[in-house]
């Protein structure tokens, strides 16, 4: 077999995108987000709307799609105040870069995952007429056996400009020391930096009918070889954000979103509860 035809991305990285591309396709106006470009890298089969993954799963879907918007707000914001460089820590195929043109031009964009998702992204993108620009920088990481920190700086970030780092859906699979250590990273960045990162919390926190949901993922995370390893109530993260020396230190909860993305819509599209952020700054 062609070694480029086995190269497969990340299944979580395939189904957000999919599920951003579903919220075009099946959810009503306004749209939270418009983003069909992982549909087309991923060209599913016709049927792929049927899926359970897909058709089960709208309070999911509703969250990754508030995700996607909040943290692409601050990514805007942070760039129109001259922000020069914007790392996305789990960048899945994330495509912030094709489609915010008017912008990414302006800024270092450094898209750091799993080897094989960014050469699957990279190969899919050039395949479907997406140029990659000389400020588009792809850094694979196998993050069992080297420092996403150091692949990093050997891919030109430059440690002394100020930096928007972004980091979604991460977490739920390092242990407490690794989280401990990405925020102590993210801590060097260069004074005014600034940081957004989801954490999740433990299952009796969530509101009643998310529990069933999330208990199937957990078993289906575990069955797969990835596990959930890390949950945390709001306080716990605010407190490790204090203790390492972040600033400014807010979180932004399921009820955050749903009051600023959610309380004009007309189908009860509404994220289910569970993922908050983490927003500071260095």
């Amino acid at each position: 077999m062609d070694q480029n035809k086995a190269i497969q991305p990340d299944n979580t990285a395939t189904r957000t995108a999919l599920w951003r591309a579903l919220h075009v396709q099946a959810d009503e106006l306004p749209h939270i987000i418009e983003d069909e470009i992982g549909l087309k890298l991923i060209s599913p089969e016709k049927n792929w709307q049927e899926r359970p993954d897909m058709k089960y799963t709208k309070r999911l879907r509703a969250s990754i799609v508030a995700r996607a918007r909040f943290i692409e707000d601050i990514a805007r914001e942070q760039i129109e105040k001259g922000v020069k460089q914007y790392v996305l820590l789990g960048a899945g195929l994330d495509s912030f870069a094709q489609r915010n043109v008017d912008i990414s031009s302006e800024v270092d964009i450094y898209e750091i995952d799993q080897p094989e998702t960014l050469a699957w992204k990279k190969e899919k993108l050039i395949e479907n007429g997406y140029k990659i620009s000389g400020n588009l920088h792809f850094v694979p990481v196998d993050f069992e056996t080297s420092s996403w920190w150091n692949e990093l700086l050997n891919s030109g970030f430059d440690v002394q400009q100020t930096t928007f780092v972004s980091c979604t859906g991460v977490t739920l699979y390092l242990t407490k020391d690794a989280i401990i250590d990405t925020l102590k990273r993210m801590a060097l960045l260069a004074s005014g930096s600034a940081i957004a990162i989801t954490f999740y919390l433990p299952l009796q926190l969530l509101e009643e009918e998310d529990k069933p949901l999330m208990e199937m993922s957990i078993k289906g995370a575990a069955a797969s070889g990835t596990p959930f390893v890390s949950f945390y109530s709001i306080d716990e993260v605010v407190k490790l954000a204090e203790e390492i020396g972040l600033k400014e230190v807010k979180t932004v909860s399921t009820n955050d979103l749903r009051e600023r993305y959610f309380k004009n819509g007309t189908d009860n599209l509404l994220p289910a509860s569970g993922e908050f952020f983490l927003v500071a700054k260095t």
